[in-house]
């Protein structure tokens, strides 16, 4: 299911909510399972703040459906512990997804209302997957979205992913395929690297720079081992001695250095004037320690050639979550919808344009519904493309999807077609409307 199975023992089909097989029990009992519906997935708004999301995890939901299956393990604790009765431990242990998906591909923006995901099913078979599908496309989109932020503000220098150490071991690797669609160039995480195909690349902590006698032995050993093109850590003790220290053991031929504490936008100022004084003027730096995309941004004036973040980018820089929500839409061919106070949904099975002008430039998200009038359905200009793409169809993942690359350069092209103030940090209105037809 895209999870190492050390990641939840032996139990993967047991990632499903209690509360989703409740429903399935009790739909069982009265005959409604097997009806016809349609679930989907959008969020109600944006996180505060954000003027566009960015769809990621779609390709790990499709793996992950794919091996969904109840196994004897799981099916014994479900029976063990009364979760459910005898008639649905047997329908589950014959449980495989057998309808159709369609949705925005990875690296496509969405806004409020913008139907993320489309799962078409019997009741039974599409109810179980809600958690699976949300916990996906929730984590990975808030990630996306604010790694976007931060690749925008980076201004075309590259990004190190180096966040494995501040979440949880195994949502470390989604995080920096996340990361990755969205722009960062690089990720310290191996198995990130292993399982995506994402460049790597690292440097040493504080602690190799202490476990030697002297800042110059520890540059020194990693001169030896990996080059003269390395990166060196020069903040350990005193920066400007670090700098002329490395210089002096790398030569002027010094890979880059990196900055790790303080504030490093003077420092990096006066760590350029000081390797160009020492004849290292192609050394670049590298500044990490608590960025995000606002200290990005404001240190694009100074002479940085590349960031390493962490936290900021795998908590989602302050919006962990991306709000979305599953909810039935379609049941039997009829438009259903929750009416609850602030919690509103709108009924029927949703299809999305978005229109560009001539130039280029995004100017709304329409949505309609399949009982929209065909005078009312719009008709698609040369400058617009539909959203949806079938992902799914009788069970079976569709062949020749996207890539994790061909996210990347979705997301690209989705970006240069937003307006100037759609891609401005601070607060305001989602960088295009949604318009329901």
């Amino acid at each position: 299911m895209g999870f190492p199975e050390a990641a939840t023992g032996a139990s993967t089909a047991l990632l499903t909510d209690h509360y989703e097989l409740t429903m399935l029990a009790s739909a069982l009992s009265d005959g409604t399972a097997d009806r016809p519906c349609v679930f989907e997935v959008f969020a109600r708004r944006l996180p505060d703040g954000r003027r566009y999301g960015v769809v990621a995890g779609t390709g790990r939901v499709l793996d992950a459906i794919a091996d969904f299956r109840f196994t004897d393990a799981e099916l014994s604790q479900l029976e063990a512990t009364a979760v459910v009765d005898d008639a649905t431990l047997s329908w589950l242990a014959d449980y495989s997804f057998s309808g159709n998906i369609d949705g925005y591909p990875e690296g496509e923006l969405y806004f409020p209302g913008s139907p993320i995901l489309t799962v078409t099913g019997s009741f039974g078979e599409a109810v179980v997957l809600e958690t699976l599908i949300l916990s996906i496309l929730n984590h990975d989109s808030a990630i996306a979205s604010a790694a976007a932020r931060m690749s925008g503000a980076a201004h075309g220098r590259p990004i190190i992913e180096m966040g494995g150490r501040r979440t949880h071991e195994y949502a470390a690797v989604a995080a920096a395929r996340a990361a990755y669609l969205s722009g960062f160039a690089t990720t310290s995480n191996l198995e990130a690297g292993r399982r995506y195909g994402i460049p790597t690349r690292g440097t040493v902590a504080h602690a190799f720079m202490l476990l030697h006698d002297s800042e110059e032995a520890a540059f020194r050993a990693q001169v030896d081992k990996m080059g003269a093109d390395t990166t060196l850590l020069v903040d350990t003790y005193d920066i400007t001695k670090g700098i002329e220290t490395a210089v002096r053991v790398a030569g002027t031929e010094l890979g880059a250095i990196r900055i790790d504490s303080g504030d490093v936008g003077p420092l990096a100022r006066k760590a350029r004037e000081q390797l160009d004084a020492l004849g290292a003027k192609d050394t670049r730096i590298v500044v990490s320690g608590d960025l995000d995309e606002h200290a990005i941004a404001a240190l694009r004036a100074e002479p940085v050639d590349a960031y390493g973040v962490g936290t900021s980018v795998v908590t989602g820089s302050g919006a962990p979550t991306a709000g979305m929500v599953y909810k039935l839409v379609e049941v039997d061919g009829k438009p259903v919808a929750k009416r609850s106070a602030h919690k509103e949904s709108r009924g029927g099975r949703k299809s999305a344009l978005r229109r560009h002008r001539g130039t280029g430039t995004a100017v709304e998200e329409v949505i309609w519904t399949a009982a929209t009038p065909s005078s009312q359905v719009p008709e698609q200009g040369p400058n617009d493309h539909e959203l949806q793409i079938p992902l799914v169809r009788d069970g079976r993942t569709v062949d020749d999807l996207p890539t994790l690359d061909d996210a990347r350069q979705r997301l690209r092209r989705a970006l240069v077609s937003l307006p100037w103030e759609g891609l401005k940090l601070s607060h305001g209105e989602p960088a295009i409307p949604t318009v329901f037809v």
